[in-house]
């Protein structure tokens, strides 16, 4: 999903910057300025991850393939080589001949690693309405 966070950001920030960039506004307010009652507006529940997963992919298309922008940034990721990753990610990842992405602004490299494969799980087991834990491991790389 094509997601832009403004921490701190007042809820009519929000609203504004929607309407001038055609998103949707995700909050757990129920608060909505009257200035921007047709402005679009997904509330999410509090404290359920589950269900806010499942509610923006009730009301939304993903903007691209699963893994295609940078969790860090949000910008769209580019496909690199193994050779191009090279000294940028351990040795025994170049060597296992899997995909690399890189994030253009952040130059964060990402690959489908184990942490993939559980996230991949996570999310089929929400989408179908069971709640498993979320991953708690973190970590830029996938």
């Amino acid at each position: 999903y094509d997601v832009v966070t403004h921490r701190g950001a007042r809820l009519e920030e929000l609203f504004d910057a929607a309407a001038v960039q055609g998103r949707t506004v995700l909050t757990l307010s129920e608060r909505r300025p009257r200035l921007h009652a047709l402005a679009p507006m997904l509330r999410v529940p509090r404290g359920d991850l589950a269900a806010a997963v499942r509610a923006v992919a009730a009301a939304h298309l993903p903007a691209g393939p699963a893994w295609s922008r940078c969790p860090a940034c949000n910008v769209a990721l580019q496909s690199r080589s193994a050779f191009e990753a090279r000294g940028e990610v351990p040795g025994r990842v170049t060597r296992m001949g899997v995909p690399f992405t890189w994030c253009p602004s952040c130059a964060r490299w990402y690959w489908p690693g184990s942490h993939v494969a559980r996230m991949n799980a996570w999310f089929a087991a929400v989408l179908e309405g069971t709640d498993p834990a979320p991953d708690s491991e973190s970590g830029h790389q996938s």
